[in-house]
């Protein structure tokens, strides 16, 4: 079901109402009922947790578009341009109906880059990224190769012969998109089985383990994500909130106790999403009800301005 965005939610402190230098993001934000302008990034939230339900996962990631979007609210903005951020709304999945959800999220998107608008996507569980990419797909035709950076601790490359899940979205792809490769960065070792691994291997994927994110392998990992980034026509970037470490980012289905830092993710992003061929973001797994002191929350807030901010600067 698509929900009209709320701009109750934008909210925040007011340091001026008409010097744009002391603007802050509920300032800037437009309703996308009421501007058609060609701005730079369009925001749609998914609220939605079955995936992660099917998937055995803790419960709470719906509530997280909006709560994201409160948090957001208050940032200064340092953006060139008062016209560069529109809501579009949620999806919300009802009575499990993943699959269609999905599918709704896809046309929005498709709907989002229409208007040559950056997507946006607040998740939900990572399920999200399914519906990402369905609209992607439709919207670059299928010839188009593309290339999927997903940052995060797991593969989610798990089997869907029973059912659809956060678990299987990127084998869901692989197995029947030829033109499309898979990256993810941040694989914890033991956080996936050894049948994931060989998965990864059989479908043709790479991946760079958490424990090789470290200074003395910086300038070997920026080759291998730019080498793979030049290897395709478009690049989508997917952010699971539990490749942070569990200290900075509690509030996730899956806790990381050996996950990344938030300057280390703050800076893929920089790298990733400052480069013209990314043509679409989401975050996911961030779960209000199981975070401290809205501490996921805000760190993906800080994330998500991250990617307006490189956005608007290419």
């Amino acid at each position: 079901m698509y929900a009209l965005p709320n701009m109750d939610l934008w909210k925040g402190r007011t340091d001026s109402l008409i010097d744009k230098d002391e603007f802050r993001i509920h300032q800037i934000v437009k309703d996308n009922q009421t501007t058609s302008v060609n701005n730079t990034c369009g925001i749609i939230g998914f609220s939605c947790e079955e995936g992660v339900r099917r998937n055995k996962g803790r419960l709470g990631s719906k509530e997280a578009p909006n709560e994201i979007r409160k948090s957001l609210s208050s940032l200064s903005w340092h953006g060139q341009s008062a016209d560069s951020l529109v809501d579009f709304g949620n999806i919300i999945c009802e009575n499990q109906k993943l699959e269609a959800a999905q599918a709704e999220l896809g046309s929005h998107v498709e709907k989002i880059l229409s208007k040559n608008m950056f997507p946006v996507i607040l998740g939900g569980g990572h399920e999200t990224f399914y519906g990402h990419y369905l609209g992607i797909r439709s919207s670059v035709g299928p010839n188009a190769k593309i290339g999927i950076l997903n940052i995060d601790a797991h593969f989610d490359l798990r089997s869907y012969e029973d059912i659809t899940s956060s678990g299987t979205m990127f084998k869901q792809i692989l197995d029947n998109d030829h033109q499309a490769s898979y990256l993810p960065i941040g694989i914890q070792r033991y956080g996936n089985t050894k049948k994931l691994f060989d998965t990864a291997t059989t479908l043709g994927c790479s991946w760079i383990l958490e424990e090789e994110l470290v200074d003395e392998n910086s300038e070997e990992n920026e080759n291998k994500i730019q080498n793979f980034i030049n290897q395709h026509d478009y690049i989508i970037l997917t952010l699971c909130m539990d490749v942070i470490n569990a200290s900075e980012a509690p509030g996730v289905s899956a806790p990381s106790s050996f996950g990344l830092s938030g300057k280390m993710v703050r800076q893929l992003i920089r790298k990733i999403t400052s480069h013209t061929k990314t043509i679409s973001f989401d975050i996911c797994e961030v779960n209000p009800s199981l975070d401290c002191d809205n501490r996921t929350v805000k760190l993906a807030a800080n994330l998500i301005n991250e990617v307006f901010m490189c956005v608007e600067r290419r």
